[in-house]
């Protein structure tokens, strides 16, 4: 079996981790000097959703939408017929982030991390102007929606671009809800019904329009389980991020076909929660030999040759170690442990994918 990924550059080097996005906290300064500082081969921005509407995942990205006003409702976002007071603040709130990232980054040259809501989980997460229904209930709305998404995707792409000059920008479009929205799993306003699943040409080519416009190297992020691998690899992604813990067995052939096709893989290997101790101790990690290993043992597993130079350059070139989700809920301590933990682990990984 040929070595994966033969012939393809990734963006980041070899033995390398980074966050999956949210922190916990309400300083964007503070957020990105531990970015930064933990992640020093693949920083990204941070998101700090503590800091209340226009921070969440749907409200952030919701921000950078071209002709598409929103506002918050009772249960979230959704269209509304004029910008206002809420889409303002969403944009304040990048707007500082940026900010941030402009004076911590300096004269950062290297690969950098930048994160916004995928078109399908949007679709999922905002409600139509005059109904409560989100707007998957309306294929005319998504088109609208990824359209719009995918022009604010790209002026923010160039907006980055502009305030770190040195950095080659990676674009993840976060999707935690495909999995639900390809199974037809979206409940209705009433939750007595579940909204149709889109017609698979449609799935793809939604999820192809961003990509194709951002003009950054793209990855996809699905912390659900049942990822679709087979779709993020057609839309034209070139990696992959995921939550190892929620990975079955049976398919762990979809990830190795994954991996064969060239993309690179996300691994979130580390809690994004802390664990329960009652006070007692704090949080703690294992060591990192031991989450390193995991993802080595997982590589073999699928088929992929060790021994010297091979395991080598297979993992430590095309895998990424994370955490399996965002931090935004874990104690501050915790979610730096987290990253410094990933980035331990990610540079014993390379001896470890050598052993036989």
């Amino acid at each position: 079996m040929p070595g994966p990924g033969a012939g393809t550059r990734f963006p980041w080097p070899p033995g390398c981790a980074t966050g999956i996005g949210s922190l916990p906290g309400t300083d964007p300064g503070e957020a990105m000097r531990v970015v930064f500082g933990e992640l020093p081969d693949l920083p990204h921005l941070a998101e700090l959703p503590a800091r209340g509407a226009g921070a969440d995942l749907t409200g952030r990205t919701a921000g950078l939408l071209v002709d598409l006003p929103v506002e918050t409702a009772p249960t979230g976002w959704r269209f509304a017929a004029r910008p206002g007071r809420d889409l303002s603040r969403a944009r304040g709130l990048l707007s500082a982030d940026l900010d941030a990232l402009e004076e911590i980054a300096g004269g950062y040259r290297g690969p950098l991390k930048i994160q916004v809501c995928g078109p399908w989980t949007l679709a999922a997460t905002i409600e139509l102007a005059r109904s409560q229904d989100p707007a998957l209930a309306d294929p005319g709305a998504v088109a609208d929606l990824t359209e719009s998404l995918a022009e604010g995707t790209a002026a923010h792409v160039d907006q980055v671009r502009k305030r770190v000059p040195g950095a080659q920008l990676l674009l993840q479009l976060d999707e935690p809800a495909l999995p639900r929205v390809l199974a037809g799993a979206v409940p209705t306003a009433s939750g007595l019904n579940r909204l149709p699943v889109p017609e698979p040409a449609d799935a793809e080519a939604r999820l192809a329009t961003v990509i194709q416009a951002a003009g950054a190297f793209p990855l996809v992020h699905c912390c659900g389980p049942a990822v679709p691998f087979g779709m993020i690899t057609a839309v034209g992604a070139q990696a992959v991020s995921l939550d190892l813990g929620l990975l079955r067995r049976d398919e762990e052939d979809a990830l190795a076909e994954t991996v064969e096709a060239g993309l690179g893989i996300l691994a979130g290997a580390v809690s994004a929660t802390a664990p329960d101790t009652a006070g007692r101790g704090g949080a703690r990690l294992p060591d990192p030999s031991v989450t390193a290993r995991r993802v080595a043992d997982l590589w073999r597993r699928m088929g992929w040759p060790a021994g010297p130079g091979a395991g080598r350059d297979a993992v430590a070139g095309q895998v990424v170690l994370t955490p399996a989700c965002g931090l935004a809920g874990a104690p501050p301590g915790y979610a730096r442990a987290a990253l410094a933990h990933c980035r331990e682990a990610a540079r014993l990984l390379p001896e470890l994918a050598e052993e036989g």
